[in-house]
């Protein structure tokens, strides 16, 4: 289990190349409800039962604040009040999940997110599917392909020719 990483892909990918060009289109509601909607549909049920009720209660909080129902300053309490949950994690899956579902909640004021939050949840989901003792090139094909699933998400629900787009600084 060394030679596990917190995060499954490749930047350089073609697949994520297109994924950030797209985020670029979108405005942070846009980005915000789906990374949501993908980490609840696809990284939720990868918790730990003791830790589901702590994300859903993060997500729904994300929520509220992209729709004005809750303040900045409460959504990040919320987030950082999760996080320490991670010092009791050793789980890689988990681990992974509880990052992803963190990373998407705070994707509203970090446009940037959208696209973070996708490397953890990739390793959970590839973690949870083949365990946590393959080789970092069935890693890595696996990854790629889960990268596509992701992809074609987004692009189900991009909105075309979105009035606001994020500006976004890729430093990667």
């Amino acid at each position: 289990m060394a030679g596990l990483r917190k995060m499954l892909g490749n930047i350089n990918d073609t697949t994520l190349v297109s994924l950030m060009n797209m985020i670029e289109t979108q405005s942070a509601s846009t980005l915000a409800k789906w990374a949501l909607d993908y980490v609840e549909e696809h990284v939720l049920m990868l918790c730990h039962h003791a830790f589901v009720e702590d994300m859903k209660i993060a997500i729904q909080t994300s929520r509220q604040y992209i729709n004005q129902e809750r303040t900045s300053q409460e959504l990040k309490k919320v987030l950082k009040d999760t996080k320490v949950i991670l010092k009791d994690v050793h789980d890689p899956v988990n681990m992974a999940a509880i990052r992803a579902i963190l990373t998407a909640c705070a994707t509203y004021d970090t446009p940037t997110n959208a696209l973070g939050f996708t490397f953890y949840a990739v390793a959970a989901i590839v973690y949870s599917e083949v365990g946590l003792f393959e080789s970092k090139q069935k890693y890595d094909q696996l990854a790629k392909e889960k990268f596509k699933d992701i992809l074609y998400s987004f692009q189900l629900i991009a909105v075309n020719d979105e009035v606001n787009p994020v500006k976004v600084k890729w430093y990667c």
